[in-house]
């Protein structure tokens, strides 16, 4: 019997071409900068939302943690619902907790030195942020260690420029809570960032550039496996 396959490449690469045409078409069509960057946002949260397993959740949303600091707004946040469960909306603005946060991704029209700095502002921002963690009870008991928060992971997704030297020593001289992990730009392909002594940068070429930059997402979400659990008290006493 013969098997029925197709190449996953075959089918990213086909998804990359679709979103590449239409993030193209909206700054064509779109003339305010606000709409084509309100434009781009959506459709890259709409590929993370349809392709990211069901545990994650991405939303352009500001981060808040629980004495009530708020980061600046980030375009996509990669956040976790099942440990930190409430997620408020309020005057068209959306507040995800600090516990839950994964990733925090900048959408911008082009990459280059002056946004990666952006993004590594951004990123600042969110990181700066107090994190609880709490014990988790499950159907076996309870697991009394907290786990210790993770490194928050940052990225920039674009649709021109790509990673030059100029862009990588800008890199590659942020600060731990400015780091920049990943990035995607459709015009010239993805690059992910590997912190050691010395700072190793890898590339993708542009054909790849979209399987490469999910593929490496998904495997650095599943690296630090569950977001803590909120210490819900700790909320509790500052509403108090």
């Amino acid at each position: 019997m013969t098997k029925n396959t197709r190449n996953i490449k075959d089918i990213f690469l086909g998804l990359q071409d679709q979103m590449q045409s239409k993030l193209s078409l909206n700054r064509r069509i779109l003339t305010h900068p606000v709409a084509k960057g309100d434009a781009s946002e959506l459709e890259w949260v709409e590929m993370l939302s349809s392709y990211l397993p069901k545990r994650y959740q991405a939303e352009k949303a500001f981060v808040i943690d629980h004495e009530g600091v708020v980061s600046e707004q980030i375009d996509i946040v990669i956040f976790d619902r099942h440990y930190s469960p409430f997620l408020l909306r309020q005057n068209g603005a959306t507040y995800v907790p600090a516990e839950s946060v994964y990733a925090v991704i900048e959408v911008k029209p082009d990459l280059n030195p002056k946004t990666i700095k952006y993004t590594a502002k951004k990123a600042y921002s969110v990181r700066n942020l107090k994190r609880t963690s709490a014990a988790i009870v499950h159907a076996g008991g309870r697991i009394e260690k907290t786990k210790k928060p993770f490194e928050i992971f940052a990225g920039i997704l674009s649709i021109n420029g790509s990673l030059t030297k100029a862009a990588e020593d800008e890199i590659r001289k942020l600060s731990t809570k400015k780091r920049v992990h990943f990035g995607c730009s459709l015009d010239s392909g993805a690059f992910n960032v590997e912190y050691g002594d010395p700072v190793a940068i890898e590339k993708s070429s542009k054909e790849s550039g979209l399987i490469v930059f999910f593929l490496k997402l998904l495997s650095t979400l599943q690296s630090v496996g569950t977001a803590p659990a909120m210490e819900i008290d700790k909320y509790i006493a500052n509403i108090k």
